[in-house]
């Protein structure tokens, strides 16, 4: 079973007051990326969180956006009473306030440097941060990669769908690639004793059978039959026999090698049916081309 490289997942939990969302999604890419939406305070955790994405996923571009919210009484700012003292006697020591009737007030204080500071026990904060995400980014992975399951199924079908039109088309060329040379004697020697019948002169025979071994060398397209055969059934057999390891870079490669046949033929053989078959040969591979760029 293949997998496709796009799918999402998300999980959530609430301990002690705080509640943690995580949402992992994926989308095509050639190699393996992140990029991760983490609140301030977590970004010490951005290294851990990838390995466990590195761990359960191959490829693509995966993106884990976490979100925290702390309801809990320990989430509250300390107030540091000594440097808010220091700032209203500074400024009941001011002249302006010395020679007018005003009232200070203390919300605007609040916002002043060292007033409020964070909550305490980071480090055990980030510790309990640590124990509750890690599960749940696993949870959205499970999720993340069973809808890369499904996804994968119905790109499974359509691959050997296209491998079944290439099949068919590429033995309806092999079947008339041998009479391209008989075509060929035939026009030829039509040719040959139209030209020298008014002339009353002959051409030897194996004048003949040399131009037409030289011919059917440069139009002989056997070779690239063969080797499309082969790419063909390994795709089929990866694809078939596949365990759920990592296959698209694979199929790249295949679907690479047989475009570089059916140009191969096109170019050499001369015969108009064969070309209108290999065009054909040549959109199924484009096809297939597309959908193995977002196979995992």
């Amino acid at each position: 079973m293949i997998r496709s490289m796009t799918g999402f997942g998300d999980a959530s939990a609430r301990e002690g007051g705080v509640e943690y969302c995580v949402e992992v999604k994926s989308v095509n890419n050639k190699y393996f990326k992140t990029i991760m939406r983490l609140p301030e305070a977590l970004q010490p955790l951005e290294p851990e969180f990838e390995i466990v994405l590195r761990r359960r996923l191959d490829r693509g571009t995966v993106t884990l956006n976490i979100a925290v919210s702390d309801t809990s009484e320990r989430a509250a700012y300390q107030i540091n009473g000594a440097a808010l003292d220091h700032y209203v006697d500074q400024i009941k020591k001011t002249r302006a306030v010395q020679n007018a009737d005003s009232r200070i007030e203390l919300g605007p204080l609040l916002n002043l440097p060292g007033v409020l500071q964070p909550p305490g026990d980071e480090e055990g904060r980030l510790h309990q941060s640590r124990d509750a995400l890690v599960p749940l980014i696993e949870q959205a992975c499970d999720k993340l990669i069973e809808m890369r399951t499904r996804e994968g199924a119905d790109l499974e079908r359509d691959l050997i769908e296209q491998h079944d039109v290439i099949a068919a088309y590429l033995e309806r060329v092999a079947a008339h690639a041998p009479t391209v040379v008989r075509e060929y004697e035939n026009r030829l020697r039509s040719r040959i004793e139209a030209l020298l019948a008014d002339a009353e002169m002959t051409v030897e025979q194996s004048d003949l059978v040399r131009e037409i071994a030289v011919y059917a060398e440069k139009t002989d397209i056997a070779e690239e039959i063969t080797r499309l055969r082969g790419h063909l059934r390994q795709f089929s057999d990866r694809i078939r026999g596949n365990d759920g390891s990592p296959l698209g870079r694979t199929l790249e490669f295949l679907t690479q090698e047989m475009l570089r046949e059916a140009n191969t033929m096109a170019s050499k053989s001369p015969s108009a049916e064969v070309s209108r078959l290999i065009v054909e040969i040549k959109g199924a591979i484009d096809r297939i081309k597309e959908q193995v760029l977002n196979v995992a």
